[in-house]
């Protein structure tokens, strides 16, 4: 490998990127030109008729017509056909540059061939499933293992979410403490404690809708970057019985939409430390995106637990876990033939056949083309492009990146919070249409994102990926208003 370990080449200057998305949202919103908007919703009709006829179906039968969020764009979801490398192509037969690589875990692009024979090779010998163990589930541990230290126990499960659920179950096993404090507008998956401060930091329970009041009630949120914020948690927590852990996403919330300072995840550390609570970082995006030793390699800063995602099985399905310290992962055995208190998981589908030779193969795949580098070139690449277009275009907007993980703020939606609610609450309804009708403008030029502002690169993005992008994405820039 090259002396260089990490896909970020260098960490940005949080504090400019602050005083930047700050002016962005200070300022009136410069959306498209509706006459370029109304280009956009003519090519979704006359380009994309078979995807909507298909969606209109599906919302027959199917809440809103898709099964995940990230599948929602508007006007209407696009049905996709065909993926391979740094492309998608819809059902009419639009192509498209995947910079949603399915929500960050597809490092080697789309579809993968190398990847995609080894899968094969297992389904002819074994079959996805069998409920029963495979070697590959040793092999799989043991490499996570070698990448990360922090691992000494490792326990495959079937999304991230579920390894949010887990970790936080064993930590309050293994503390016998209750609460459990994030950053607020931080993302950990939808199980009822992680919907407490989803996504706009203050909102508590805005989006806890079937959620019993018990089932968040040792869930707390504290404000991005506010250590003084979690220290009082800390404090009040320790005479009402203590903290079990604290959870963090280390590039910061959302993927580092509010990017972290570079000694943040120490501090945090060192605050555990002190108070007694054990430190979870959850690497569902970061987790060997950012580098073969994850988030945690490259900040220095080691966690009681990680959790990961689709990232420990290069995309393909049942894919997520936790790992960590052995006496608190030890926690997950107690009903299998282990000593002490249980913490009960489960997963029928966990650790199959087929997640686990994918996940084997996919992270070798990884190391042996140095993809996290690859990736984080091309992150930059498209990066000193994007602030290129939008200097010369005289624009607002803020790009930046963590290396393959690519910011392009253009409304500003994902930096309200309700520290001012009177404004939070005028604003976020538009500033979320901006941005969904950016998302639509960028498709309808070819460039698919995650919602309208978060891009990930992967292995397949060449030089000449990335220029046909920044043309593409500069077509759209091109048309805010404002711009002659």
């Amino acid at each position: 490998m090259s002396e260089q370990k990490y896909a970020i080449s260098q960490y940005p200057d949080v504090d400019a990127i602050y005083q930047q998305l700050d002016a962005l949202v200070s300022q009136p919103l410069r959306p498209l030109k509706r006459e370029a908007m109304q280009a956009v919703l003519e090519y979704y009709d006359s380009k994309c008729a078979r995807s909507k006829q298909l969606t209109d179906e599906a919302k027959q039968i199917i809440p809103g017509g898709v099964q995940h969020n990230l599948a929602f764009n508007y006007p209407f979801p696009i049905a996709i056909e065909k993926a391979q490398d740094a492309h998608l192509w819809d059902v009419d037969g639009n192509r498209y540059i995947d910079f949603l690589q399915a929500g960050g875990p597809t490092m080697l692009g789309s579809n993968y061939a190398p990847l995609r024979e080894k899968v094969f090779e297992l389904l002819r010998s074994c079959g996805p499933v069998t409920g029963l163990f495979h070697e590959f589930e040793l092999k799989l541990a043991r490499l996570i293992q070698s990448y990360m230290p922090s691992i000494e126990m490792f326990r495959m499960l079937g999304s991230g979410t579920e390894g949010v659920m887990a970790a936080i179950r064993a930590a309050r096993t293994f503390t016998k403490k209750k609460y459990v404090i994030k950053v607020g507008g931080a993302y950990h998956g939808w199980s009822d404690g992680m919907i407490y401060g989803l996504h706009v930091p203050g909102t508590g329970r805005l989006e806890a809708k079937g959620i019993p009041h018990g089932g968040t009630s040792a869930t707390q949120e504290f404000f991005p970057n506010s250590l003084s914020a979690l220290r009082r948690h800390l404090i009040l927590n320790r005479v009402r019985g203590g903290t079990a852990a604290v959870i963090l996403e280390p590039v910061g919330p959302e993927s580092g939409t509010r990017p972290v300072p570079y000694d943040f995840n120490r501090k945090v550390r060192e605050l555990c430390d002190e108070f007694g609570a054990l430190l979870i970082f959850d690497e569902v995006v970061t987790g060997f995106r950012l580098g073969m030793r994850g988030a945690q390699g490259y900040f220095g800063v080691k966690p009681d637990l990680t959790v990961f995602g689709k990232c420990i099985t290069g995309g393909y399905p049942m894919a997520g876990g936790v790992g960590g310290r052995a006496d608190v992962v030890s926690c997950f055995a107690a009903g299998i033939g282990g000593t002490g208190e249980r913490a009960y998981i489960g997963g029928t589908l966990s650790a199959n056949p087929l997640s686990c030779v994918a996940g084997y193969y996919a992270l070798k795949e990884m190391e042996r083309t140095n993809a996290p580098l690859i990736a984080g070139k091309a992150g930059d690449r498209l990066t000193a492009g994007l602030q290129n277009i939008i200097t010369r275009l005289g624009l607002p907007f803020v790009a930046y990146n963590q290396g393959s993980i690519v910011h392009l703020e253009t409304s500003g939606v994902m930096l309200l919070d309700l520290h001012n609610p009177i404004r939070t609450l005028k604003e976020l309804k538009p500033r979320k249409h901006m941005i969904e009708e950016m998302g639509a403008a960028y498709m309808a030029n070819g460039l698919i994102t995650l919602a309208g502002s978060r891009m990930y690169t992967s292995l397949a993005d060449t030089d000449a990926v990335i220029d046909e992008a920044l043309n593409r994405f500069e077509t759209v820039l091109s048309c805010i208003e404002g711009v002659k």
